[in-house]
């Protein structure tokens, strides 16, 4: 995946009254989740908490996590929001650096503006799951003959370590007939897999209406000749 370079501050003041000044400002309020697994003794965690961040627990007797409450200005997330493409955010949060990607983005009900945005954060030894693009190739033989090709899927899930995660999954679709499909689960790769599920159509080649009358003209054709 391509690299994003965000510059963000960190954010204390939680309440919906600042959230609201926030965005009025043209800044967007979001959080970085996913941090490293802590121990608390007590209940209670004895080390240093940076600017923004919080403990949260896990539901494991003893374990939480650190995530990152932080704001970010609108024009600074336009091309990672507005875009197909999917990044690796290089989040930099106040001079400190953290690996991320964007896991949600809350929308306004009736005005669609952005009201808060979550990040996950990713390392080098953690598998994270994305949404991918895909991409079409080839000339399909079923196109060749009067079908046509449709595209079902988008984008697929994918799982792996982020920086084995290609920017889009290339399917080709040379061989594929008139009726035939490429699913989720025809498809293997070494380094990731795909997470959707192995039996939804990504693309594949429909019948039209011309190449069916030509498919029967083609048999009536035949059974005359067969007939002299």
């Amino acid at each position: 995946m391509k690299t994003f370079q965000l510059n963000a501050e960190p954010r204390t003041d939680l309440g919906k009254k600042a959230a609201k000044a926030l965005r009025a400002g043209q800044k967007i309020p979001c959080v970085l989740n996913g941090g490293k697994v802590i121990e608390l003794k007590d209940g209670k965690y004895d080390g240093t908490l940076a600017e923004g961040e919080k403990v949260v627990e896990i539901g494991r007797e003893g374990k939480a996590v650190l995530t990152t409450d932080f704001t970010v200005n609108f024009n600074d997330v336009r091309k990672l929001i507005y875009t197909p493409e999917v990044f690796v955010v290089a989040l930099n949060i106040n001079g400190v650096e953290k690996m991320a990607v964007l896991k949600d983005i809350q929308w306004h009900p009736v005005n669609d503006s952005i009201l808060h945005l979550d990040f996950l954060e990713v390392t080098n030894d953690k598998p994270v799951v994305v949404s991918i693009p895909v991409n079409v190739e080839g000339h399909a033989a079923g196109v060749k003959a009067g079908g046509k090709l449709y595209l079902s899927m988008k984008k697929v899930k994918v799982k792996g370590i982020y920086t084995e995660i290609p920017e889009r999954i290339i399917v080709n679709v040379d061989s594929l007939g008139i009726g035939q499909s490429v699913k989720v689960g025809d498809l293997k790769y070494d380094n990731f897999e795909l997470a959707s599920s192995k039996d939804l159509v990504i693309t594949g080649v429909r019948a039209t209406r011309a190449a069916a009358t030509a498919a029967a003209e083609s048999e009536e054709g035949e059974e005359g000749e067969a007939a002299e």
